[in-house]
């Protein structure tokens, strides 16, 4: 996975673009993170009154319940799992050319000062017999980044989870400052020169 990200207001040198993230939040799951709601809309209350707000004013009359609800959507891959993604989208197949996915939109919080980060994501992988859906992938890159993290976990994350899935010759997850590199990928330089050029590919 090569991952092109923005953090801090920092710009990396490779292929980076602006991720805007949703502010609906009407996918986020009714269950358990419902009676969490209100102890989180207390907390963001207690922070602006800590920061000095009339929490009363008009303006702010709703924005605890609406932080609550935005931070359980951008931490709601803590509920999710790779396995009941996949499902059944793992297709037995007698495909041995490198399959490959740019661009996936990627946000996240930074679990040091939960600023956000965001980017895009490029997977690529050497099939041994298995595929997934393309779809699937990106589903993959939604769940470990809809959690609080760091770079290098994360990068780690979503290569451990295609790997597990599909136990490919060789798996691509990269970065501009860190890379992961599993199987053929990691052993033959052509095949990690294939990856990065075909990433680095407008055209494709």
């Amino acid at each position: 996975m090569n991952h092109d990200h923005h953090c801090n207001g920092k710009t990396s040198d490779v292929i980076v673009t602006d991720f805007h993230s949703n502010n609906g939040f009407g996918d986020l799951a009714i269950d358990d993170t419902m009676k969490k709601l209100p102890a989180i809309e207390a907390a963001y209350t207690s922070i602006l009154r800590a920061l000095g707000e009339d929490t009363e004013r008009q303006g702010l009359l709703r924005t605890p319940l609406r932080a609550a609800k935005a931070m359980q959507f951008l931490t709601k891959g803590y509920r999710e799992n790779v396995y009941d993604i996949l499902n059944d989208a793992i297709f037995d197949e007698d495909h041995e050319e490198m399959v490959i996915v740019k661009d996936i939109d990627m946000f996240s919080l930074c679990e040091h000062h939960l600023v956000p980060f965001f980017g895009k994501v490029h997977i690529g992988y050497l099939p041994n017999k298995k595929v997934v859906g393309l779809s699937k992938l990106a589903r993959i890159v939604e769940i470990f980044s809809r959690r609080l993290q760091v770079q290098e976990r994360l990068t780690n994350q979503i290569a451990m989870a295609v790997s597990e899935a599909l136990q490919p010759k060789g798996k691509m997850n990269s970065r501009t400052i860190t890379s992961s590199m599993l199987g053929l990928c990691r052993e033959d330089p052509k095949t990690r020169e294939e990856f990065f050029s075909l990433t680095r590919n407008k055209s494709f």
